[in-house]
């Protein structure tokens, strides 16, 4: 087994998925965890597991990685959601590479993210094959991006692994629908700090264009009504970010006003 990688995982408030993702974690030298203030059962099962478990308040998506990256041990990390499982077929392919010695010549490793949702695996459209930069050399790779999605980037050469990281999204289309409208509002926000102007052309014809991507070119059809809700809520969410951006920057805000007094 590779004792040289740490598998770092982020998590809060988890408890319905995180045994399952640490389950599939217990082959790798170490596991860590970095909790932010759960209130459920989150950090009594991560210590079943683990004695390395610890709570830091929430950083955001690039900074909980980044936090989590120095507390590893391990020459390599291997990033993991608490949502996320490795499948079986991935754990025995990482296996391989380092068991060979191939390893040395990459600085990462790359594989594809295999989501289910609403009964079935979804396997077409804008979620699959949503290849993952998960595993790399630690004193060769990053984490960065853009609210409320990370990116690992890496010095040196990657290579693309065929197994799949398994991920459980979401529960349900409430529990998409609500996501979507958090991780819209982080969008806005970060594009308007950014400089980042609202255009028409935007709000119009992204939308359009992300739905028959997910939908046509992509081929989501081939899912079933799972991949029509997948490329409709794709095309809501970049709706919603450009019409966020746009209330932002041209919205102003009502006065506050104040309650009407009982005559005395």
């Amino acid at each position: 087994m590779p004792k040289n990688i740490s598998i770092c995982i982020t998590a809060g408030n988890e408890e319905a998925n995180i045994r399952r993702c640490l389950e599939s974690a217990t082959w790798a030298g170490e596991i860590v965890v970095v909790d932010s203030y759960s209130k459920d059962r989150t950090v009594e099962i991560c210590r079943e597991y683990t004695d390395r478990v610890y709570q830091h308040e929430w950083l955001g998506y690039i900074g909980q990685k980044n936090l989590i990256k120095d507390l590893a041990k391990g020459p390599w990390i291997l990033f993991l959601d608490a949502d996320e499982e490795i499948s079986t077929g991935l754990r025995d392919e990482i296996i391989g590479e380092f068991s060979s010695g191939n390893t040395d010549a990459f600085a990462g490793y790359e594989f594809p993210r295999l989501v289910y949702y609403l009964g079935r695996w979804i396997t077409h459209g804008d979620w699959y094959p949503d290849t993952k930069l998960r595993l790399f050399r630690k004193d060769k790779g990053e984490c960065g991006g853009k609210e409320p999605h990370d990116r690992t980037t890496v010095h040196g050469r990657v290579k693309r692994l065929s197994n799949p990281l398994y991920h459980y999204t979401y529960t349900g289309i409430s529990n998409q629908m609500a996501t979507l409208n958090r991780f819209t509002s982080i969008s806005a926000e970060g594009k308007d700090s950014e400089g980042r102007r609202f255009r028409y052309i935007d709000l119009i014809f992204r939308p359009c264009f992300r739905f028959i991507r997910c939908y046509f070119l992509k081929r989501g059809f081939l899912d079933g009504l799972p991949g029509l809700v997948v490329a409709h809520f794709s095309a809501v969410g970049v709706f919603a970010k450009y019409a966020k951006l746009w209330e932002i920057q041209r919205c102003t805000p009502l006065p506050a006003v104040e309650s009407p007094k009982a005559d005395d």
